[in-house]
């Protein structure tokens, strides 16, 4: 099969590799779609992954190359990436995405930017009619968005604050609404993606001022702040906007050190605020926890989903190495696709 394989950091290569082979209780995906994720251009560029060489992706929808799990060949399903060991504590309280042992697909194993991806059977999710493939693989950020945002608690008639407009708080802007919340209002510092969560009824927070005028507009704060960019500038900001006993949602992943300025901490004394963090989603059918990933496919296909526009690159696999760099380089997107 082709597959982009990446060698060492920043060696992304575009080759014939031997197909996927699944394991007892895998099933083998022909992959249509890969999301990119913002977490891959570092990953192929500045760290690597956790062993070399590896397929990166784990944003992926396809279908099943042969029959598995009651799902016959030829079904649609989206993959979720996170494979929990099943024995650790979390794992016996139903709680996998916080595994201690997992794997994942894309960083620990190999993943779907590639003609074929090897999964478990349990991580197959069936995409429901109307939901094209292409918006099947952005199952994974929008079930992340929904994850994070059920993390705050109660939405309906709340004003939220999301900070970060990438694919992720743009999702967030649409399940705030689509779970009933009062005012959505979103930060991003790029014109452009905030003309985009303007289609989905959010106002634009002034930059500079975003806090203290997110307390003015609101009578006192936001009820619910998702931080969605891992700064400490934004941390703080979410702090300062946040009405006295909101919640605070903490998902953006920092790209270094995180201090906290003592002002934004007597906010968290001060207004007793509760914060809480996110970490992926739960695309499994478990006990006490709800299936993040048929929740935000059966809102696709009832359209309260919008995940197509987001879509603003599509590679081939020959071109994906170079296109990621162009991506890497600066050049502005909100989320890209390989297409196998």
């Amino acid at each position: 099969m082709k597959a982009c394989v990446l060698h060492a950091v920043g060696d992304l290569r575009c080759q014939e590799v031997p197909r996927a082979r699944p394991p007892a209780g895998w099933a083998l995906v022909r992959v249509a779609a890969c999301g990119v994720c913002g977490s891959d251009l570092p990953r192929i560029f500045e760290h690597g992954t956790y062993r070399l060489p590896l397929i990166p992706g784990h944003e992926l929808a396809g279908v099943l190359a042969a029959s598995a799990g009651g799902l016959a060949a030829g079904r649609a399903v989206a993959v979720y990436p996170l494979v929990p060991c099943g024995e650790c504590a979390s794992c016996r309280r139903g709680l996998i995405q916080l595994c201690d042992g997992y794997s994942y697909l894309g960083s620990r194993g190999d993943g779907g930017f590639a003609e074929y991806a090897a999964a478990p059977v349990e991580n197959l999710v069936p995409v429901p009619a109307g939901v094209s493939l292409e918006a099947a693989a952005l199952t994974e950020p929008a079930a992340v968005a929904r994850h994070a945002l059920r993390r705050g608690g109660e939405v309906a008639g709340e004003a939220v604050w999301v900070i970060g407009a990438g694919p992720i708080g743009l999702l967030l802007v649409q399940w705030a609404r689509q779970m009933g919340a009062g005012r959505v209002l979103v930060s991003d510092i790029d014109e452009g993606k905030l003309a985009l969560a303007a289609r989905w009824g959010a106002e634009a927070v002034p930059a500079g001022p975003g806090a203290a005028w997110v307390r003015e507009q609101t009578g006192g704060g936001a009820g619910l702040v998702v931080e969605a960019v891992g700064h400490p500038e934004t941390v703080a900001e979410a702090l300062c906007g946040a009405a006295k006993r909101a919640r605070v949602v903490l998902m953006g992943n920092p790209a270094g050190e995180m201090r906290l300025a003592q002002e934004a901490y007597w906010e968290i004394l001060r207004r007793e605020l509760t914060l809480a963090g996110t970490w992926n989603s739960c695309g499994r059918e478990l006990p006490g926890q709800e299936h993040d990933w048929r929740a935000a496919l059966a809102a696709m296909a009832g359209g309260e989903l919008e995940v197509e526009p987001l879509i603003s690159h599509r590679f081939s696999l020959a071109e994906l190495p170079a296109g990621l760099a162009r991506l890497r380089g600066g050049e502005r997107y909100i989320k890209a696709l390989a297409l196998a």
